[in-house]
């Protein structure tokens, strides 16, 4: 905690240091806002608001000063707390660019906003339009629009996805306040937000995923059915003219609300069914606005409105909302060809014996044997084979695609692409280097584990280092304690019976049950190309037993083995593990294996941790599945053998994953939890602690 102060304080020192721009514009606002009495009395109010305010009567009365003055003064006191928030995407661009083009975006942008508003209202006032009349003799104050220009600016230099889902958030905030609250200030926040999309060529929106579209459309026909709502209820005064409250059609709105409310989800789920009516929907919207149009031209309003039952202000500007949806949908359409029974993949899924012949061509990494266990689905790519788990609505690649090793980019894409084609979160669990490096430009990697290999050839246990498994060698040897490789069908029933005992017990003390997806049980090691090594006494108990799973080389010779169960007997051997580890190593070695797996701690590696948020939930969850797990004990322990390690990573698209991959893994993991079981293992850790 007291480390945590001055660091946190030192990092504030460091941004202020490099927005020197951002300090500056905020301090002459505040400094004008002090001289001009602005920051505690309305400067609408003030004697100097016709001389230092902007807008086209002030242009016309030769005031060409304004834009400058008018800058750095605030309408209203409250409004100076959403100015200094909003210079907060200038913080962000001067960080990122410097000061010299943050400076360049505001001024342009507010100098631009300023003169086209003008000048757009000065054309328009040529025109019946009510509105135009209006706005175009008002004048304001504010820096809005350099600042807007500013956030846009910071918004383009977002990571992809959160760059589209940044420019939707804010040209949706504001067409909306266009259209129902609009006045010469939302213009002008619009014109300079316009100005940097249109000639800013680093921040053209780049072609979405075919869930970004998914997504965009789900959270449009989410915010038009608020919207809808929100009109209903409050008074607007936008670009078709003012509205009471409760003055729409409630009936009609009702039920468009209704229907959004049950296609919405089929839109993020990239159903067929839901595109189709959210089509309908739009359609029965702008037609209604298209006649409303035709009634108002041909003076029949008064007459229909009994009839019509709505504020044509409303309807107008609702209707335009869903033109824009609608343009949208048809668009994207391809991104909603998902029906309810598709499966993953356009080839025919493959068998386990499919995967073991994929594994004995090809040869695999240390997780490639567990693609054959239960509980795993299979899709075919034209390069290999992914297998995966789906969870609450994610699909868990284990580990790498099997299959050459030069067509492993191009499944990894298929794979994607197939997930993504049915709404499913797509991620790759325990995935190594080549798997990372193909993954598309953008998605992020979290390190998960490190595989802790043991290189084989010329192996020896000599020298101070090895002085523990030495030992307990020597002392397996003395208290008659003996060493076989076997298979589990091979073994008599009465020693079966003793390894289950002892796995039982293993799983009896820990509140949640044995986990599974990259954990294997005893299930899995009844395979006959798994291989057991065993402890037995001089009476004949098992003392503990490991189970290790193959990995082949291309053409079907072992390479390898990977180390899965590790289970010891309560009150036995104490120094088994040692004596199991060091037995099997040394019988690999002497069969000509060229490494030995001990596998990756899930939630444990060497280095530094990730940095930021997610180092820090991942470093948390570690630390409370300590006590059931015991995963940072047993990545302490494999250190004894002195291995090399392999980085093993989560990879997925971005942070907005994150909460789906975690149930999704969840369940991969404990299957069979109960919520009572997930409580009770809770309680157990506040205990321990």
């Amino acid at each position: 905690m007291t480390d945590a102060v001055p660091r946190t304080a030192n990092r504030v020192i460091a941004v202020l240091r490099r927005t020197p721009g951002t300090i500056a514009m905020i301090a002459a606002i505040l400094i004008v806002g002090v001289v001009s009495q602005g920051l505690w009395h309305p400067f609408r109010k003030s004697p100097w608001w016709g001389t230092f305010a902007y807008g086209l009567p002030a242009f016309e009365a030769g005031r060409w000063w304004t834009p400058f003055t008018g800058t750095f003064l605030v309408a209203f006191p409250w409004i100076y707390v959403i100015v200094i928030i909003g210079f907060a995407g200038m913080a962000f661009l001067e960080f990122r660019r410097g000061w010299r083009v943050a400076l360049s975006y505001f001024w342009v942008g507010q100098l631009f906003a300023i003169f086209a508003a003008a000048l757009l209202l000065w054309i328009l006032r040529f025109t019946p339009w009510e509105w135009a009349q209006d706005q175009a003799a008002r004048i304001d104050v504010g820096p809005g629009g350099g600042v807007m220009a500013c956030i846009a600016a910071a918004i383009g230099l977002f990571k992809a996805p959160w760059r589209v889902r940044g420019w939707a958030l804010l040209l949706a905030w504001l067409f909306v306040a266009m259209l129902f609250w609009g006045n010469v200030l939302d213009l002008e926040h619009l014109l300079g937000v316009l100005l940097v999309l249109a000639f800013d060529r680093s921040l053209r929106l780049r072609r979405t995923t075919v869930r970004e579209q998914r997504l965009l459309a789900f959270l449009g026909l989410i915010t038009l059915g608020a919207i809808e709502i929100i009109v209903l209820i409050v008074p607007t005064d936008g670009l078709f003219g003012p509205t009471a409250p409760v003055s729409g059609s409630a009936i009609d709105i009702l039920t468009d609300v209704v229907i959004i409310g049950l296609a919405a989800n089929g839109l993020r789920r990239g159903r067929r069914w839901a595109w189709i009516v959210s089509i309908a929907l739009a359609l029965v919207n702008i037609l209604s606005m298209a006649l409303l149009i035709l009634l108002i031209a041909l003076e029949g309003w008064v007459e229909m409105k009994d009839l019509l039952r709505g504020d044509p202000s409303v309807s107008l500007a609702t209707g335009v909302l869903w033109i824009l949806a609608f343009v949208y949908l048809i668009l994207v359409r391809g991104a909603f060809r998902v029906r309810r029974r598709s499966r993953v993949g356009a080839h025919t899924e493959p068998t386990v014996d499919d995967v073991k012949a994929e594994i004995h061509t090809y040869g695999g990494g240390t997780l490639s044997w567990m693609a054959t266990w239960d509980g795993n689905s299979y899709l075919r790519t034209s390069t290999g084979i992914v297998a995966y788990q789906k969870r609450s609505g994610v699909a868990i690649a284990l580990g790498d695609p099997l299959g050459p090793s030069s067509g492993v980019a191009r499944s990894t894409r298929e794979f994607i692409e197939a997930v993504e084609h049915q709404a499913l979160i797509p991620c790759f669990f325990s995935a190594t280097a080549p798997t990372k490096a193909a993954v598309p430009r953008g998605w992020r990697s979290l390190v998960v584990a490190d595989d802790t290999i043991v290189d084989l050839p010329g192996l020896e246990f000599t020298g101070k280092r090895w002085n523990n498994i030495r030992t307990a060698l020597n002392r397996a040897e003395r208290e008659g304690v003996t060493f076989r490789l076997t298979h589990l069908k091979d073994e008599p029933w009465g020693v079966q019976q003793q390894l289950r005992a002892i796995s039982e017990m293993w799983v009896g003390d820990r509140g949640l049950p044995e986990m599974s997806f990259t954990l294997g049980t005893l299930d899995e090691a009844e395979d006959p190309e798994v291989r057991l090594a065993l402890a037995v006494s001089e009476n004949g108990d098992v003392e503990g037993f490991l189970s290790w799973l193959p990995r082949y080389a291309p053409g079907g010779e072992v390479y390898g083995w990977t180390l899965d169960l590790m289970r010891r007997r309560e009150g036995g051997f104490q120094t088994v593990m040692e004596f199991l580890l060091g037995s099997s190593v040394r019988a690999f070695r002497d069969e000509g294996a060229q490494v030995a797996s001990l596998s990756g701690a899930p939630l444990t590696h060497e280095g530094p941790r990730e940095p930021g948020i997610i180092g820090d939930l991942t470093e948390r969850l570690a630390t409370a599945l300590e006590p059931v797990y015991g995963f940072q004990a047993l990545h302490r322990f494999k250190q004894k053998f002195h291995p090399r390690y392999d980085r093993m990573y989560l990879l997925y698209r971005d942070e907005g994953d994150l909460a789906g991959i975690a149930t999704g893994l969840t369940r991969a993991f404990l299957p069979d939890a109960t919520l009572r079981q997930f409580a009770g293992a809770g309680l157990d850790l506040v205990r321990r602690d």
